[in-house]
């Protein structure tokens, strides 16, 4: 299933970006190279959330389980372009499915394994799977019982014990090398051929369906390696679901390219997370903000842990403290690159030779990286950007004036699954991909500083305010873990500022306590919040970003009761 028009193909084979390798082919060659190397391990507490005992598996031994996968698959009745609907944990068998999909050119869809029947009904409408696939046992879900009344005439397929009367159980199930080659043969898979269906992270609506090429995920891979120093067999510890662009154009493209080594992790736990940085020795990996900020706040659990095998930590999805990455960077001498990417191709990746200033590495992004393509010589750019205002107009050419950022290139995907509508929604008229996402020109036309969402904007008395501007400020507050900016409805101003936090100490943070600070970071003071709501946790989705609508929705109805 190819939907890059010729033209485009044409222009991103020329460029180097796009070639003719899948992800089974690159996986194919670093296994030849490599038979013996550690390939894949599984966290020390698989058992514990999912089943079976962690598995260490070399690329010889992940190549085998790749091919039997394969065969079970073509077994079961997958072919070319069919899509399988997938919720399971990080663990080795999810990779290894990727992987058995690729070889066949079957088409992966991955569900985040805490979405139910209301999710999941909206995908399959989207993209009519041939086969659903989940475990049989994962901790505090029940994936069969929310997923089999849906199926229909949906093939179902499982790994784990004890797998349910007329599913596939893949975990048993065994491979046909000859089918496999003749299919192989007879069905080549073509880099353009669409690898991927991951899902947008919106709350509400009909979830969005984005598919990516191996190409697509090919392109994006540059600008990580080079910020994350990435190096031949390293390391890389891998905690974000194996369902997004943080993973899969992330870790595990800096793994294939590198032929290193994958440490899976699943779910968040700090303390098991600290334990693999100890036993496993990786060199990079990623890790959310407010993980970041809690570590490093934390002496006595920092002092107990041994990080210095670490030299980077990606880190995205929400606004950098530049409290946080200077400390990782002064007190432990590791690296934060600040990343900011989404499923449908944009990746704008800040490292330390991009910036080496880590105040400012918090906030910026190079505006004009040029990267070494796979494919040819030289280096060029894999992502064109322009900022357009919100309202309409020409494109944003001077520092400090705020657009909504538009891009194109070979990392973008070509429009929504199925969904017509939405597509001409998400793109403008010459082609160029709306982000939906304000940021400002920066260092003189170098940079790019993050804004804020467009719809997020508070406008209070006709100024445009950024609450993460205000949540990155305070990143660094003594008193607060976490802290969260919306807007509050006012007849006189039209909006105004709510602040809600998760104090540190478990107590009331006054006002004063807060807006005292922002004016010590020289804060506009018509940007000042103004009510603050105390929460235990703020709401996050599956993708470990703050919820903002849902914050604001709490806040208001806490204001309903006291009225």
């Amino acid at each position: 299933m190819i939907v890059a028009g010729e033209e485009k193909r044409q222009q991103y084979r020329a460029s180097g970006w796009w070639g003719d390798k899948s992800f089974a082919d690159l996986f194919a060659v670093n296994a030849a190279a490599h038979p013996q190397r550690t390939a894949l391990i599984d966290a020390p507490n698989r058992a514990d959330f999912a089943f079976g005992e962690p598995r260490r598996l070399n690329y010889a031994e992940l190549a085998a389980e790749i091919d039997r996968l394969a065969g079970a698959l073509l077994a079961a009745g997958i072919r070319k372009d069919d899509v399988l609907l997938v919720q399971l944990p990080n663990i080795s068998e999810f990779v290894a499915l990727y992987f058995a999909a690729a070889k066949i050119g079957a088409i992966v869809s991955p569900a985040a394994v805490q979405y139910r029947g209301h999710e999941l009904t909206g995908m399959i409408g989207v993209v009519a799977p041939r086969a659903f696939i989940c475990a049989t046992q994962v901790k505090g879900c029940d994936h069969l019982g929310v997923a089999q009344p849906l199926l229909g005439a949906i093939a179902l397929m499982t790994f784990g014990p004890n797998p349910p009367a007329g599913a596939h159980d893949l975990s048993n199930a065994p491979g046909d090398a000859e089918a496999l080659a003749r299919h192989v043969a007879a069905n080549p898979v073509d880099a353009d051929d669409i690898f991927t269906i991951c899902w947008t992270s919106g709350t509400t609506g009909v979830p969005k369906g984005v598919p990516r090429s191996h190409n697509h995920w090919i392109a994006v891979a540059a600008a990580g390696y080079e910020a994350m120093k990435v190096g031949p067999g390293d390391v890389l510890l891998n905690p974000f679901p194996l369902i997004n662009m943080a993973s899969i154009g992330g870790i595990t493209m800096c793994w294939l390219t590198s032929a290193g080594t994958m440490v899976l992790h699943h779910p968040f736990d700090p303390a098991i997370y600290l334990r693999q940085i100890a036993t496993e020795r990786p060199s990079l990996t990623i890790a959310p903000p407010a993980i970041l900020n809690m570590l490093l706040q934390n002496e006595a659990l920092l002092a107990s842990v041994d990080l210095s095998s670490l030299r980077v930590i990606a880190s995205g999805s929400a606004p950098l403290a530049p409290a946080m990455v200077r400390g990782f960077q002064e007190k432990l001498g590791i690296i934060i690159v600040n990343v900011f990417g989404s499923n449908e191709g944009m990746s704008f990746i800040t490292g330390e030779g991009d910036m080496p200033d880590p105040d400012k590495r918090a906030s910026l992004f190079p505006r004009r990286g040029r990267y070494p393509p796979p494919y040819a010589d030289g280096r060029t750019h894999n992502i064109e950007s322009r900022l357009v205002p919100p309202g309409g107009g020409d494109p944003v050419e001077q520092d400090g004036v705020a657009g909504e950022l538009q891009i194109r290139g070979p990392t973008l995907f070509e429009g929504y699954h199925n969904a017509p509508d939405r597509t001409a929604e998400a793109f403008t008229d010459d082609g160029w991909f709306r982000t939906g996402d304000l940021f400002e020109i920066a260092e003189n036309g170098d940079f790019y500083r993050f804004v804020g969402r467009c719809k997020d904007l508070i406008i209070r008395g006709g100024m445009n305010i950024s609450p993460e501007e205000i949540d990155q400020l305070l990143g660094g507050h003594p008193l607060l873990t976490e802290a969260c900016v919306f807007s509050l409805p006012d007849a006189t101003m039209g909006e105004r500022i709510g602040l809600a936090y998760v104090s540190r100490g478990g107590g009331d943070v006054g006002l004063a306590e807060v807006t005292d600070y922002l004016r010590g970071k020289d804060l506009a003071v018509f940007k000042l919040p103004e009510r603050l709501f105390r929460f235990d946790a703020l709401p996050r989705n599956v993708t470990n970003k703050v919820m903002r609508s849902e914050v604001r929705e709490m806040a208001l109805a806490t204001l309903e009761k006291e009225n």
